[in-house]
């Protein structure tokens, strides 16, 4: 009689093990839930300084955003232009149509030209013909016939690859009078993206330190506002961690909805900006169009922001704990 009761005891043991194991997972669960859920509901019992909050952080994270979408599209939009790109080469006076054309026929089978165009003395003269203010001169020109036209054959290089080195090649020429390659607006246009990119990541630091103070400030009111309840759970022996959850969630949820409304601000600008850019695209000749952000980029921008807000709240709530957790 006295062995039996020992299994049945055991037995009660190993079976009060994983109800309390999975009771204690179940809590976590729960009390993870309810932080997400009472946070939304804080932010939606106080419309107007949730819209002030989440307005502000906004604005905050879609100025270097869209600086930066806008230097990606300035980017685009230089490396389409390939006729800035094109060499000029104008060939010495005594060089004939004849020679010039097989000149760009030898040009055309190189591994770095893409493609030439040979303009004939003729052919500009006519093109100096059309444009305004010049007629009389063309006319002064054409007065002494064909045999005077001063101007040389022209041929137009595209590049394949670097055209500064094509430009260097092409002026030991022996043809070679003068060759005409504006390199310096390219570099100056990679100077300025560079700069552009450095200024939008010390505006993207500067603005997310911004929007960082938002949230740790609009989390340490909320903190004001319930420290006696804070203080009865500490006394109680909660954890840190218990109590900062609940905060944790709330600078979470003003984090993505920023990053949500940054997104929408951004694509109003993009409706608004696109039009008009494309009409004076078209008036080109281009076909240029602004480029917002992928859907992988987007959650990307909203997830980041949600880390921000989440990062705001755990600094401000790890503070105060620090200096309320009573002392034995």
């Amino acid at each position: 009689m006295s062995a039996t009761p020992e299994p049945a005891s055991t037995g009660a043991r190993t079976r009060g093990r994983s109800p309390g194991g999975q009771s204690r997972l179940g809590s976590w669960f729960d009390h993870h839930v309810y932080s997400i859920v009472a946070s939304v509901g804080r932010m939606l019992r106080k419309p107007w300084a949730t819209a002030l909050t989440v307005g502000v952080m906004a604005v905050a994270i879609a100025l270097p955003l869209g600086l930066w979408i806008a230097l990606a599209n300035v980017e685009r939009f230089a490396g389409d232009v390939q006729r800035s790109r094109q060499v000029q080469v104008f060939l010495e006076p005594a060089i004939d149509v004849a020679r010039a054309r097989a000149l760009a026929d030898s040009l055309r089978g190189r591994a770095d030209v893409a493609a030439v165009e040979l303009r004939t003395p003729e052919q500009g003269l006519a093109e100096l013909r059309e444009r305004a203010g010049l007629a009389d001169a063309v006319a002064a020109v054409a007065a002494d016939g064909d045999a005077a036209n001063p101007l040389p054959s022209l041929l137009v290089v595209t590049p394949r690859g670097d055209e500064l080195l094509l430009a260097q090649s092409l002026q030991a020429l022996p043809e070679a009078d003068v060759v005409q390659h504006d390199a310096g607006w390219r570099q100056r246009l990679d100077g300025w993206l560079r700069f552009g990119g450095r200024l939008a990541l010390v505006l993207a630091a500067l603005l997310g330190l911004g929007a960082l103070l938002v949230v740790g400030n609009t989390v340490r009111l909320d903190i004001q506002s319930r420290r006696e309840e804070i203080g009865v759970l500490q006394l109680l022996g909660a954890t840190d961690g218990f109590i900062r959850r609940p905060f944790l969630y709330l600078g979470a949820c003003y984090g993505l909805a920023a990053g949500a409304l940054a997104l929408g601000l951004l694509t109003a600008a993009d409706q608004a900006l696109g039009p008009p850019l494309a009409e004076l695209a078209g008036s080109y000749g281009s076909r240029f169009a602004l480029r917002g952000f992928d859907l992988r980029q987007a959650l990307a921008i909203v997830a980041g922001a949600g880390v921000l807000g989440w990062l705001g709240a755990g600094l401000v709530t790890g503070h105060y704990l620090r200096q309320t957790r009573p002392t034995t």
